[in-house]
């Protein structure tokens, strides 16, 4: 993470809005709620990022008019836009990190990771 970090930071991204934006790429247009639940981050802490990254130009926050209740996200062409930059930079750590493992044991280690994840994310609830 903290490798990440540093590249991330080179393109004025912080590691939370890295967390933020990849939810995004993947399924635009969650409430609020449901990025926290994806993140796993606490509802105030996602609501501190999110504005934050609206000031920023990379996501916009609305209402529907028929749900005044959520918050919806979308991401600007500026937040999409950091896909192709940021993307690379990540795939680039994800290499260096497994440097000299045996593609199997990645494969392992990944699923028990998930499989960890998805256990504890259950309990949360």
């Amino acid at each position: 993470m903290r490798e990440l970090q540093g590249r991330l930071v080179e393109h004025g991204v912080s590691f939370g809005h890295w967390t933020f934006l990849r939810i995004l790429w993947a399924r635009d247009g969650l409430t609020q709620r449901e990025l926290s639940d994806e993140a796993g981050v606490a509802e105030p802490s996602t609501n501190a990022a999110i504005r934050a990254m609206e000031q920023l130009g990379y996501v916009t926050r609305k209402r529907l008019p028929d749900n005044r209740k959520n918050i919806y996200v979308r991401l600007t062409p500026k937040g999409l836009a950091l896909k192709e930059k940021l993307e690379p930079l990540a795939r680039a750590v994800n290499r260096d990190a497994v440097r000299g493992v045996a593609a199997k044991d990645v494969e392992t280690a990944r699923r028990v990771l998930l499989a960890v994840k998805d256990n504890l994310r259950k309990i949360d609830r």
